[in-house]
């Protein structure tokens, strides 16, 4: 009977888990990348679990008290307690410090790239155990993957700052290792609980969590994608260590030290420099984009951005972004800015690009080394590997309407820091021959 209902219970929270997903889509107003595969994990464990329920396979109790749900409900908690979440379950690649090419996986990026979130659901006295050199032979304590983290962060920065790493612990963290990762510079959520110092014989301690775990199960309770050692640690057999006394921490869960929640306000560190690409230039001066954008247009294109201009205005949104900030862009951009206004801009339009122009520093093209690496393509040209390079250089986010070249660059591995908005173009000269709507 006590089986029966722990695989209810089981059975309920897979469903409610999928259900709970779909609203922190709806509350980000947007597809949370890795969705899909989250929601993919939480169908194998539930579909497994209705197996079990009909009578199709056989397990232990113990066996329904160890699934992945109880990782995966950690994540989808995280999720639920930041903002602007962009991913979950993302997979970084990262060189580590042998030189080789590493990969980690992030339960929840949130804040806009700002913030990185492990979710921990093994128990605090498993995750202490192994920290202490008590677990089993492969275990990676959480302090080891803290290192992992910042490392991989390091490598990964958003508008030229590393994100902040939280450490989101489900089912408690002891005390040192609570202290040991805020030495580190990690963030700790969670119940941080004591830990007390025993003095007992040499012998083994049963882990909470080690009990045998069907083969549908990951080995890793967090989701990492380790190896499995296949090895075993050589026993020697005049080893007499059964009857030395040690001491040791034993965690005491009935002691909570402290309570942390998630931050309600993650503080990010603002990148105030801007640098605007020549679609900037050309979308902030059209006629578009200042309210005559209710034609039809001979060319598609031009009703195209008209249509999307009166469904979503997209000066608010540049003036937002640049308000406040340095405002910057390469001789490069106003160059050809120029050549363009100069032959299709309107009377309109010349005379807000000479205002926009008087707020900007005008600076010379010098692409950033990692720019001189790109390779050349129909999407990667000259003007762009200026632009875009010079803002990597000056350290400001590029805004630009070139999505095109920001993936191909990202394919060739190297990401930018930029603002993405939709493209206007130069229309005032040619309202004359558009019809009115």
């Amino acid at each position: 009977m006590a089986t029966y209902n722990t695989l209810q219970d089981r059975i309920r929270v897979a469903k409610e888990l999928l259900e709970r997903v779909d609203k922190i889509c709806s509350r980000q107003g947007r597809e949370v990348e890795g969705r899909a595969k989250l929601c993919s994990k939480m169908r194998a464990e539930l579909k497994f679990l209705q197996k079990v329920e009909a009578g199709k396979v056989v397990i232990k109790e113990s066996h329904l008290q160890s699934t992945n749900l109880t990782h995966l409900r950690a994540i989808v908690e995280s999720a639920e307690n930041l903002e602007n979440v962009v991913s979950v379950l993302h997979v970084f690649s990262y060189e580590g410090p042998n030189g080789q090419k590493q990969t980690l996986v992030v339960d929840v990026v949130a804040n806009g790239g700002h913030t990185w979130v492990k979710a921990i659901g093994r128990k605090a006295e498993a995750l202490h155990n192994i920290w202490q050199g008590r677990g089993q032979y492969g275990d990676k304590s959480v302090i080891r993957q803290a290192e992992d983290f910042l490392e991989a962060s390091r490598q990964q920065p958003v508008q030229y700052s590393n994100p902040h790493i939280i450490f989101a612990f489900y089912n408690g963290v002891s005390s040192p290792m609570a202290d040991r990762l805020k030495e580190m510079g990690i963030s700790v959520r969670g119940d941080i609980v004591a830990v007390n110092t025993m003095i007992g014989v040499g012998e083994e301690e049963e882990d909470e969590d080690s009990e045998d775990k069907p083969g549908w199960a990951e080995e890793d309770q967090e989701g990492e994608n380790e190896a499995l050692v296949e090895e075993e640690e050589e026993v020697d057999d005049n080893d007499d260590s059964d009857d030395t006394e040690l001491m040791h921490t034993c965690v005491d869960r009935d002691t909570i030290v402290a309570s942390l929640a998630f931050p309600t306000e993650v503080k990010v560190d603002v990148c105030n420099r801007v640098n605007l690409d020549i679609t900037t230039l050309i979308t902030y001066v059209s006629s578009l984009s200042h309210g005559n954008c209710h034609f039809t247009f001979k060319e598609v294109v031009l009703t195209e951005q008209a249509t999307q201009e009166c469904q979503e205005k997209v000066l608010p949104r540049l003036e937002e972004f640049m308000k406040g900030k340095e405002l910057f862009a390469c001789h490069s951009a106003v160059e050809d800015f120029q050549v363009i206004l100069d032959t299709l801009g309107g009377p309109g339009e010349k005379c807000r690009a000479k205002e926009l122009l008087a707020r900007l520093k005008v600076v010379p093209d010098q692409p950033s080394e990692r720019t001189k690496r790109l390779v050349t393509s129909s999407k990667v040209n000259h003007r762009s590997l200026m632009i875009f390079g010079t803002g990597d250089t000056l350290q400001a986010i590029t805004m630009t309407a070139n999505s095109g070249f920001v993936r191909a660059a990202a394919n060739q591995g190297v990401r930018y820091s930029v603002f993405i908005h939709q493209p206007r173009a130069l229309t005032e000269g040619k309202e004359w021959r558009a019809t009115p709507i």
